[in-house]
C-alpha cells in the first residue's frame, strides 16, 4: 500500500463532535419566523377517480392560512427519471392509485388546526378496480392502473447475449429455481420533513436529499419556474439508503403551500406516513435456470424476474436492471439471457438502492451452492473456479478495469476459517459463503458528474465547495479527507460548504455509488489546481521551480532542502497582497459508454467501475422452533484504497448487518389490498443491537485506476451477498432450501417439516 500522510488514516469524521453534543440540525429542528404548520389529507382508496374536492369549510377555519389541492393550484407536471417513465403527478389531480397518495393539503398556525382543517375537506371518489400482485396485474383482464401501458409493465429488459439455448444443451448439470423476497421499508431513523419558504425571488427547501441537484429540476418543473429560482439547501440527513433519492410529493406541496399563504411552511411526517407514503423497497419474483460443465465452470444461465414497482414508475428502468448488471460483473459469465419486469400495482411507488435486488442475488448464491453440493465442490472453490478478474468484458460490454474478487474469498475464508469449519460445526449450525459486486457511476446525463471550487481565506486555512452530499456514509468528511492529503493542510484547516444548489456547482448526489469516485475525483482535481497555484507563488518566495516543491503538514517546502520552506498561510498572504486570488476548480465524469441506455440499448460501459465482496456468515438454528441466530460474519470489500478505514469498516459492519440480519430474519410489509399493515416500529419486525453478532472487516485494496488515490466504492458489495451467505448456511445448518424471504421461525420450521416427510 501507498504511504500518505492522511489518506488512509484511521480518523474520526468531520461530523462526529457536532451529532454526538446534539447540535446538528435536521429539518424538523429548524423554525423560520412566522412558519405555518402542514398537513396532508390522503386517498383511503388504493385505486379511484377524483370527482370532487371542497375545501370552502376547512378554509374558513380560524387559524387556517391555504388550503391547496391538484386541480386547484398544481400544474399539469408528470414527474420521470426518464423521459419515457414520466407517469406521475406528484399532487394528483383526478385520480388517484395508492392508499395514502396525496388528495389535498392545509397549512395553518399550529399542527393541531391543519389536522382539524382535514376533517372539514369533503372528497368525492369513484372507487375503481385495482391489483396489487405484479404476477396478476400481467394477466390479461387485469385492471390497467395507467392506460397506455398494456399489461401493467412499466419497463420490460431483455438481454439476450450468447448462445443460452446451446450451452444449456451441453451442459452437464442444469439447475432451475426461483425465490421470492418481500417488500421492505428503508426505515430511516429521521421521519421525512420538508421545510419550503416562497417569495418573489424563487423557494427555498429543506428537506433529506441524496441528490440535491436532482430535486431543483423537477421542482422548478412542477412549480413552473426556472431551476435558478429553487434552492435547496444542505440539512443533516438521518438516514436514506435509496428511498430519498428522488423528489417527494411532499415536497411540491410544501412549496404550494408556502406560495398560497405568502408564508413558510414545515411538514413533518408521522411515522405512519413514513413508511406509507415514501418510497419503499421492491418486492421480487425470480425464476433462473442455470447450466455448469463437470469441473464447476458455470457456463450459462437463464433468469427472469418480475418486480413490484408500486403505482409510478420511479427508477423503474434501473431498478430492473441491477440485477444482471452486477451478476454478469461478480461472475464472468458469457451466455446470458435476461427478462426483467418491472410491473405496476396499486400499493406505494418503489425507490432505488442497488441491494433492492437480493431476491435475485440470493437465488444466484443458493444455486451456486446447490451446484458445489451435486458436483462434489467446496462452495468457496466453486467461486474461485468462477471468479471475475482484471480484464474481462462482459456479456454486454462492460469492461472489469480493477477487480479483488479472488483476494475477497481467499481473505475472507482465511479469517472464518472455513476450511476448519465447513461440514464440521456442531449439529444445527452451519457456515456460509457469497459474493457481490456493484457497479460504481453509471449513466445521469448532465447530472452524472461533479465539479468543486477550493478557495483559501487569509489565514491559510481552505474552503471546499462541493455538491457532495453525505446520508450518513461520511461522505462529506472523505472528500476533506482527500483535499488535506492533496493540499498538504491538516484536516481541521479544511472547511467545507456542500450540498446547497444555490451555491455549489453540479453533483449527482449520493447516488451511483459515486461520491468517492466521482465527487471525491472531483474535490482532488480542485486541490490539485489549488495547489499548482499554490506553487507558483511558493517558488518565487522559496527561490526554487514549481516542480521541486512538495506541500505538507501546512507547509510548502523544497524536496531537496526541507529547511527552505514557507507556511501556507504566509504564501496566500503574499498571493494576495500580489492582487493573485487562488482559486482552485476541478471536474469529473464518469468514464462510460453515453450511448448506452438500460431499455433501448443495454450494451456497452454502464459503470466506471465495480467494487466487490465476499461475505460469510456462521448460523445456529434452533430445528424446534426455527429461529436463526446468526453467530458471526465476515465481510471482505475491494474498496480500491481505504481512505478512511475506521469510517470504512464501520460502512461494511452496518451493510452486513442490515442484509443479512434485517433483510434475511427480519423485514417485510404486510398488506391487505394495499393497506400496510405494520407502518409502525410496534408492528413492523427489525433487529435491535441485541441482534448484532461478531462482525470482522477485511479490507481488500486494488487501487482502482480511476479512483482518487486509488479508492471506489465500498461496503455495498458485502450488503449485496451478506444476505446470500445467511441462507447457504441456514442449508449447511439443516439440509433445507428457503426460496422466500426474510427467513422466519415459521418458514423455516415449515421447510423442516417438508424435509422431515
Amino acid at each position: 500500500m501507498a504511504e500518505y500522510a492522511v489518506v488512509g488514516k484511521r480518523v474520526p469524521r468531520i461530523d462526529s463532535v457536532e451529532k454526538v453534543r446534539g447540535e446538528a440540525k435536521y429539518t424538523a429542528d429548524l423554525t423560520l419566523t412566522g412558519m405555518l404548520y402542514g398537513k396532508i389529507l390522503r386517498s383511503p382508496h388504493p385505486h379511484a377517480r377524483i370527482l370532487n374536492i371542497d375545501t370552502s369549510q376547512a378554509e374558513k377555519l380560524l387559524g387556517v392560512k391555504a388550503v391547496v389541492t391538484g386541480k386547484g393550484d398544481a400544474i399539469r407536471y408528470d414527474w420521470g427519471v426518464f423521459p419515457y417513465t414520466r407517469d406521475w403527478q406528484l399532487f394528483p389531480i383526478d385520480r388517484v392509485r395508492y392508499i395514502g397518495q396525496e388528495v389535498a393539503a392545509v397549512s395553518a398556525t399550529d399542527e393541531d388546526i391543519a389536522q382539524e382543517a382535514l376533517g372539514l375537506i369533503k372528497v368525492e371518489y369513484e372507487p375503481l378496480p385495482a391489483v396489487f400482485d405484479p404476477e396478476e396485474a400481467m394477466k390479461e383482464g387485469a385492471p390497467l392502473i395507467h392506460e397506455n401501458k398494456p399489461g401493467n409493465i412499466c419497463v420490460h429488459i431483455k438481454i439476450d447475449a450468447g448462445e443460452v439455448d446451446k450451452a444449456l444443451a451441453e451442459a452437464d448439470l442444469v439447475l432451475e429455481g426461483s425465490f421470492r423476497g418481500a417488500e421492505e421499508d428503508y426505515c430511516q431513523g429521521e421521519p421525512y420533513a420538508v421545510l419550503a419558504s416562497f417569495d418573489s425571488t424563487g423557494v427555498d427547501i429543506w428537506c433529506p436529499s441524496a441528490g440535491p441537484h436532482m430535486k431543483a429540476r423537477p421542482l422548478s418543473s412542477a412549480l413552473g419556474i426556472p431551476t435558478s429560482k429553487v434552492r435547496v439547501h444542505r440539512i443533516y440527513i438521518g438516514g436514506a439508503f435509496g428511498g430519498r433519492s428522488e423528489i417527494q410529493p411532499v415536497d411540491v406541496i410544501a412549496c404550494l403551500l408556502s406560495r398560497k399563504a405568502k408564508r413558510p411552511v414545515k411538514i413533518v411526517y408521522t411515522r405512519e406516513e413514513n413508511r406509507n407514503c415514501i418510497r419503499q423497497h421492491v418486492g421480487w419474483a425470480t425464476q433462473l435456470k442455470i447450466g455448469f460443465k463437470k469441473d464447476g465452470t458455470w457456463t450459462v444461465g437463464d433468469f427472469k424476474t418480475i418486480v413490484d414497482g408500486g403505482a409510478y414508475a420511479s427508477t423503474g428502468p434501473i431498478a430492473v436492471s441491477v440485477p444482471y448488471m452486477e451478476m454478469e460483473t461478480t461472475y464472468p459469465l458469457k451466455n446470458l439471457r435476461y427478462d426483467g419486469y418491472r410491473v405496476y400495482t396499486n400499493k406505494t411507488p418503489r425507490g432505488m438502492h442497488p441491494e433492492q435486488n437480493r431476491a435475485f442475488h440470493v437465488a444466484v448464491e443458493q444455486h451456486l451452492d446447490m451446484a458445489a453440493e451435486r458436483l462434489g465442490i467446496d462452495p468457496m472453490e466453486l467461486r474461485l473456479k468462477n471468479a471475475m478478474t482484471s480484464g474481462f468484458t462482459t456479456a454486454t460490454g462492460a469492461r472489469i478495469t480493477s477487480c479483488g474478487f479472488i483476494e475477497c474469498v481467499q481473505k475472507a475464508a482465511e479469517a472464518a476459517r472455513w476450511k476448519e469449519k465447513r461440514g464440521k460445526l456442531p449439529p444445527g449450525q452451519g457456515i456460509g459463503i457469497a459474493c457481490g459486486s456493484v457497479m460504481v457511476g453509471f449513466p445521469m446525463g448532465i447530472r452524472g458528474g461533479s465539479s468543486a471550487f477550493i478557495k483559501f481565506n487569509e489565514d491559510g486555512d481552505a474552503t471546499i465547495i462541493s455538491g457532495v452530499v453525505d446520508t450518513g456514509a461520511g461522505n462529506e468528511s472523505m472528500v476533506v479527507h482527500i483535499a488535506a492529503e492533496e493540499l498538504g493542510l491538516p484536516m481541521e484547516n479544511i472547511k467545507l460548504v456542500s450540498a446547497d444548489t444555490g451555491i455549489c456547482p453540479l453533483d449527482q448526489g449520493a447516488y451511483s455509488q459515486t461520491a468517492t469516485l466521482i465527487s471525491g475525483g472531483a474535490v482532488k482535481e480542485a486541490a490539485a489546481d489549488a495547489k499548482r497555484q499554490l506553487f507558483e507563488v511558493a517558488s518565487r518566495m522559496l527561490g526554487a521551480k514549481p516542480e521541486e516543491l512538495e506541500a505538507h503538514a501546512g507547509n510548502i517546502y523544497v524536496k531537496t532542502d526541507p529547511k527552505r520552506s514557507q507556511p501556507i498561510r504566509r504564501v496566500v498572504i503574499n498571493a494576495l497582497a500580489n492582487n493573485i486570488t487562488i482559486m482552485g476548480r476541478g471536474y469529473r465524469w464518469p468514464d462510460i459508454d453515453n450511448d448506452r441506455e438500460w431499455v433501448t440499448n443495454p450494451r456497452g460501459q454502464f459503470a466506471t467501475t465495480y467494487s466487490y465482496g465476499c461475505s460469510i456468515a456462521e448460523v445456529e438454528v434452533d430445528k424446534d422452533t426455527g429461529k436463526v441466530k446468526v453467530l458471526n460474519m465476515i465481510a471482505a470489500q475491494d474498496c480500491g484504497y481505504p481512505i478512511n478505514p475506521m469510517a470504512l469498516e464501520q460502512q461494511v459492519e452496518g451493510g452486513a448487518f442490515s442484509s443479512g440480519i434485517q433483510q434475511g430474519l427480519f423485514e417485510k410489509i404486510l398488506w391487505d389490498n394495499g393497506q400496510n399493515l405494520n407502518a409502525s416500529y410496534l408492528d413492523y419486525w427489525f433487529p435491535t443491537a441485541l441482534d448484532v453478532p461478531n462482525i470482522q472487516t477485511v479490507i481488500v485494496t486494488t487501487n482502482d485506476p480511476y479512483g482518487p488515490f486509488g479508492a471506489k466504492e465500498a461496503s455495498l458489495a458485502v450488503r449485496m451477498s451478506m444476505f446470500a451467505a445467511v441462507a447457504n448456511a441456514i442449508h449447511e445448518a439443516t439440509g433445507i432450501w428457503l426460496n422466500e424471504a426474510p427467513f422466519t421461525p415459521e418458514r423455516v420450521l415449515e421447510a423442516l417439516e417438508k424435509k422431515g416427510k
